[in-house]
């Protein structure tokens, strides 16, 4: 399970130290993809996996599987936490995401999501107001 709000820092490289509570879990290694709201999305490689998994049940028939498949796919990238720590994001998806130096890392459940610093402050001021609404929306019996 994913967790909490981190504060790392891009290399020049475009790496960054991935906290180290996730480190073993993502050891074998990852996908980093394009996520929903210009953030990215770090699944671990077996979550991943199990994702399209159930994309490969949807009908490509469909020309919203269709879309929503090429372009999770198009974009992402495997891989490996080097020994210290630290991932690689591409460069045309640090571009997606607005990334530069800053960088918040969200934990998000199944997944970590990583935002440019002032996309997810404002995200996150925006959502604040409606976040006890969405308990009763979403999950109307808890």
């Amino acid at each position: 399970m994913f967790l909490g709000t981190h504060t790392p820092k891009l290399d020049d490289k475009g790496r960054f130290f991935l906290p180290a509570k996730y480190r073993d879990q993502m050891a074998a290694g990852l996908v980093v993809t394009r996520g929903q709201d210009h953030c990215l999305s770090v699944f671990p490689r077996a979550t991943f996996e199990e994702r399209t998994q159930q994309m490969i049940q949807a009908p490509t028939t469909m020309r919203r599987v269709r879309d929503f498949q090429r372009m999770l796919a198009a974009s992402a990238s495997d891989e490996v936490p080097d020994k210290q720590g630290r991932v690689t994001i591409p460069a045309v998806l640090r571009e997606y995401a607005g990334l530069e130096t800053e960088i918040v890392v969200v934990g998000a459940i199944d997944r970590l999501e990583i935002w440019n610093p002032t996309s997810w402050a404002d995200y996150n001021a925006e959502k604040e107001t409606e976040f006890a609404e969405l308990n009763e929306e979403i999950f109307p019996v808890l």
